[in-house]
């Protein structure tokens, strides 16, 4: 997602332009399973620490699209950094642009662009086949389908303005640069320390079935954790 002053910079490109993502338009998702945000730790000084989205290892948050045969019919996002959907403390305060409110849609957005970043930068991993076919166009109309998902799940309030202020500004020209970016794909990954916290804050799941799950990387060591993640908010469907 986009971050802090970045959003109102996009929000103002995408609403002044003629943008082919029409929320109103978009059949919503089908959305299954659980999310979990969890806290990992102090952040930098631009916010108010690292958070995490966690699929929940025993019914892993699930998305699919009305239209099976579109690209990215069927997403279980993996492990990521989040930091809220990129919305800035200021614009909390308008109904609908809640940090954690659209959590769900976030992760499917935000699993768009980290795999993407990686895909970009040469990765060839399994982990992303779901949606290695997502095109950025896709990536903006998957995040509004699945906001409007949420609202026929009555898991948020029907907001007109929310889901067509945060749809224009992730398919606007600044959020396409962003998806494009080439290099980001290793600092996107969770490192060993954070998932090992995440990990013991989720008692009684096998090692194994979670790391599948989370969908990291393979290559990912396994270390003891140094302390344990906050679950800051928990959306079952």
């Amino acid at each position: 997602m986009l971050k802090g002053g970045v959003f109102f910079t996009a929000l103002a490109v995408g609403l002044s332009a003629c943008t082919t993502v029409d929320f109103s338009q978009l059949a919503p998702a089908t959305l299954t399973g659980s999310l979990l945000v969890m806290w990992v730790g102090e952040g930098d000084s631009s916010g108010d620490g690292k958070f995490v989205f966690v699929p929940d290892p025993a019914d892993p948050l699930t998305f699919r699209r009305a239209d099976r045969s579109l690209p990215g019919a069927e997403i279980q996002p993996g492990l990521m950094y989040t930091d809220g959907g990129s919305i800035p403390k200021i614009a909390q305060v308008f109904k609908g642009l809640s940090p954690w409110g659209y959590a769900p849609a976030y992760m499917i957005h935000d699993w768009l662009f980290t795999a993407h970043h990686c895909i970009v930068d040469g990765e060839n991993s399994k982990r992303f086949d779901q949606v290695r076919n997502v095109s950025f166009e896709d990536s903006a109309k998957i995040l509004g389908e699945a906001i409007r998902g949420m609202v026929k799940a009555n898991k948020v309030q029907q907001n007109d303005i929310a889901g067509t202020a945060i749809t224009a500004a992730v398919g606007s020209s600044i959020a396409e640069s962003l998806w494009n970016k080439q290099g980001a794909c290793s600092a996107s990954k969770v490192k060993p320390e954070d998932i090992a916290a995440v990990e013991s804050a989720i008692p009684g799941a096998a090692p194994r079935a979670v790391r599948k799950t989370f969908r990291v990387p393979p290559e990912t060591p396994a270390i003891p954790p140094r302390g344990r993640a906050t679950i800051v908010s928990r959306i079952t469907f």
